[in-house]
């Protein structure tokens, strides 16, 4: 059982990329601090498509090792280096993140703490 509620009010205009709000239910929480597109080795490679789908892995093997899942998952700040196009974060959340919207804000800044790194994810999540 999830301690995290999906609000899509019937007012607004339904999108299957996120919910428009969520509930957390649960008193622990887990910030999972900003994940870039690295692998094992700590290296970057990779377009917009391919790094958003690392940084995502990445996010889930944190929620992993807290015990927790996309489920649990009440918010995911997605930060996008530049004049890319941010679709691709989009289409990476869909596939990697499976059929479990929440709550996603999507933000272009100038850069990214690391200069090869074109997407920084962090999430906020309830902990059973």
């Amino acid at each position: 059982m999830s301690t995290v509620t999906h609000i899509n009010p019937p007012e607004l205009a339904y999108n299957p990329a996120f919910s428009q709000g969520t509930v957390l239910e649960a008193g622990r929480m887990l910030f999972v601090g900003g994940q870039n597109g690295t692998d094992s080795s700590g290296k970057i490679e990779g377009d917009l498509l391919a790094q958003s789908k690392q940084a995502l892995r990445n996010v889930l093997s944190v929620l992993a090792a807290a015990g927790a899942d996309q489920l649990d998952v009440a918010r995911l700040g997605i930060y996008v280096a530049g004049e890319v196009d941010f679709r691709a974060a989009y289409e990476a959340a869909r596939e990697v993140w499976g059929d479990h919207p929440t709550a996603i804000t999507v933000l272009r800044v100038a850069g990214l703490g690391r200069p090869e790194a074109l997407v920084e994810i962090e999430a906020v999540a309830a902990l059973k």
